[in-house]
């Protein structure tokens, strides 16, 4: 996992080439822009609105790179003409939680629908199972009114488990919360003898 690694390159569905890659340091400029365009955009993340500092963005931007040394994160940005257009991460929890990792996603408004988000979900599941060896169950949220992404999410093989009434906003309404999950590496219980 090491920084600016190259995982993919190609073309969408509607012939837009893309590049998909680990972050490196020089990316931060790209990421900042990139996360307040959808903050202003209120998509469907939990920014709504709310702008990153250049230094904020710069903080967890190191932050990234010490959790892929450390494995337990994977983190890959897609970039068309050297422009940010996607990102998606796993990032593994805490203590008894460890093995349970926080999967995320967006694609740039113009270039939605082209494939990228499933190209993405697809490829960071894959490098996740390859490089985040405590992991054994991926979960995530999703807006109740995004039906778009609650279908490519089941397509990947979430599975809904729960959902929490008004657990969201969103343009100033309240949606409910939906949570996922995906068992990666599943957990089997060793098989105890009565003594």
């Amino acid at each position: 996992m090491k920084p600016g690694t190259i995982v993919y390159t190609g073309k969408t569905k509607k012939g837009t080439d893309i590049l998909i890659r680990y972050p490196l340091k020089t990316d931060v400029e790209e990421m900042t822009l990139y996360i307040n365009t959808l903050s202003n955009e209120r998509t469907f993340i939990l920014f709504q609105g709310e702008q990153q500092t250049l230094k904020k963005e710069e903080k967890y931007l190191r932050s990234i790179f010490t959790k892929l040394r450390k494995k337990i994160m994977v983190k890959l940005l897609v970039f068309h003409d050297n422009i940010l257009i996607g990102s998606s991460e796993i990032e593994m929890k805490e203590k008894a939680e460890k093995h349970v990792g926080n999967f995320g996603l967006s694609v740039a408004k113009e270039f939605r629908g082209e494939g990228i988000g499933t190209l993405l979900m697809k490829l960071v599941l894959e490098k996740a199972e390859k490089h985040l060896p405590d992991l054994k169950v991926c979960v995530l949220g999703v807006f109740s009114d995004n039906d778009f992404a609650v279908s490519m999410y089941q397509k990947v093989g979430l599975i809904p488990y729960g959902r929490l009434p008004n657990g969201l906003k969103h343009k100033d309404h309240y949606v409910d919360h939906i949570f996922m999950y995906k068992e990666m590496n599943p957990i089997h219980e060793k098989e105890t003898t009565p003594q």
